[in-house]
């Protein structure tokens, strides 16, 4: 498999602010490829990088083949670009914001029309083609800026945190898009701070901290990093948690006496649950709810840099075992 993106030790400066710090990633073509981390950590510095709009301090970057800084014409004409906030124009309709985008990379007026037809059906936009986009909800709006950054059949595509603001159901709609898009060919790379995003688009994952690549790999090696599955019961009776945690025969629960709660390792999951269950039924400790979980994105950040992963980074990076990078660690 070719590699449709290579960033090799890139970094880059906002005065005293170091934004990447030998930022290392490859992303195989026709993958779709998410990058993890918080606010702050590099993520958008990174595709702006890869779309041209920045130029590297240091370090060397190819996208679909070719080099950002020497053939940066050629690399605008092969990929496409989903931003944060919505590009279209909300007075007109979605129609003719396709056929706007079109013209302006010199489709001709023929081409741009057929192709936002083209677009619009791909996106179940067709019924709703004439109606001003002012009057489209929040996915409707981000499935129009997704079919505008394919008017020209791109290689390569860069989603930079496409389903921040949305609501449930915006968010599906949204990674329905992603999905039909991977079928045809294209290589996807998306930037989130949400694990179950990843979870749903990614072949593989690079999970970035301060600038630079803390782990990498598909979404269940991440999640081994951190010990892989838990199990959470809420008993109804918080003077037995000491009790039961006990009974799960784990070395290392977590207790919250407020939320009656006890979180522990679970190896297996459905003999956890079931043994689980069971210990508790035969030592009469009642339980208001067990469930068996896989780590949050939280969870996992706090793993490998001692921190949470939803707030602003500060300086730490993880060492030694902690930054684990490859298929062959994080198995």
């Amino acid at each position: 498999m070719t590699d449709a993106i290579v960033l090799d030790g890139v970094h880059k400066r906002y005065g005293e602010k170091r934004a990447l710090d030998g930022l290392d990633l490859t992303v195989g073509a026709g993958t779709v490829h998410a990058v993890l981390g918080p606010n702050g950590a590099g993520k958008t510095t990174a595709v702006r990088i890869m779309s041209t709009l920045l130029r590297p301090d240091a370090g060397r970057v190819t996208v679909a083949g070719l080099d950002v800084r020497e053939r940066a014409s050629d690399v605008r004409r092969r990929i496409g670009l989903l931003g944060q906030h919505a590009a279209v124009d909300e007075q007109l309709g979605g129609r003719q914001n396709l056929e706007m985008f079109g013209r302006l990379y010199h489709l001709g007026a023929r081409r741009a029309g057929s192709r936002a037809d083209e677009l619009l059906e791909r996106f179940g936009l067709a019924d709703t083609g004439r109606k001003a986009v002012k009057q489209y909800s929040g996915g409707m709006r981000r499935r129009l800026d997704l079919a505008a950054s394919l008017i020209t059949e791109p290689a390569v595509l860069l989603l930079d945190e496409p389903t921040t603001g949305l609501d449930p159901r915006g968010r599906a709609e949204v990674w329905g898009a992603v999905r039909s898009l991977v079928g045809g060919g294209t290589t996807v790379l998306l930037t989130t701070q949400y694990l179950e995003e990843a979870d749903q688009l990614a072949d593989r994952i690079s999970l970035i901290d301060d600038g630079r690549v803390a782990a990498e790999g598909t979404s269940d090696q991440l999640k081994a990093l951190v010990g892989g599955d838990r199990i959470d019961v809420v008993l109804r009776d918080a003077s037995r948690l000491a009790e039961a945690a006990a009974l799960l025969g784990s070395l290392d629960p977590l207790l919250d006496p407020d939320r009656r709660l006890i979180s522990a390792p679970a190896l297996d999951r459905m003999a956890a649950l079931t043994g689980t269950v069971r210990a508790l039924q035969e030592a009469g400790i009642e339980a208001e709810d067990i469930a068996v979980r896989r780590p949050t994105l939280d969870e996992v950040f706090l793993s490998l840099t001692g921190r949470p992963g939803t707030g602003r980074p500060g300086t730490g990076r993880p060492t030694g075992e902690q930054a684990v990078r490859g298929t062959e660690a994080a198995a």
